[in-house]
């Protein structure tokens, strides 16, 4: 099986449409309650910019093997589930500086819930086992 075929027809049996639509939205509360909190706390809005690079890049560049169907750094599953972990920190921290302490409870339910819905790819992340959902079936 050559890897356009694997590409098309990727599908993470771990992944649901819940755990990736609540990691989604985790990424996209990093993304910009985020850079606001770094703009708060440093006072200027330079920061923004290289604080939005780096939480978006992220998500985005580091993935694991069998995760993803687009790889352009891939990691061991640790790193991403330390990459994801990270981003729900930022996501919650930031929305209490800059929202109100009901922002950042919202944001953490959101967070539980990716966690939640996310348990048996977390456990395989964690594991760093290769992704046999990949290999050619026989």
């Amino acid at each position: 099986m050559s890897n356009e075929d694997v590409s098309k027809n990727f599908d993470n049996p771990l992944d649901t449409i819940l755990s990736a639509s609540s990691r989604f939205a985790i990424e996209i509360i990093a993304w910009i309650a985020g850079p606001w909190a770094a703009a708060d706390i440093s006072g200027t809005w330079f920061v923004t910019i290289p604080v939005l690079a780096v939480l978006l890049a992220l998500p985005s560049v580091f993935s694991t093997v069998g995760d993803k169907r687009h790889i352009v750094v891939a990691v061991p599953g640790r790193v991403r589930f330390f990459i994801e972990v990270l981003l729900a920190l930022v996501a919650i921290i930031s929305a209490l500086l800059v929202w109100t302490i009901i922002g950042a409870i919202l944001v953490a339910i959101v967070a539980a819930l990716m966690f939640i819905t996310s348990i048996k790819r977390i456990k395989w992340l964690i594991a760093n086992s290769p992704a046999d959902w990949l290999l050619p079936s026989k």
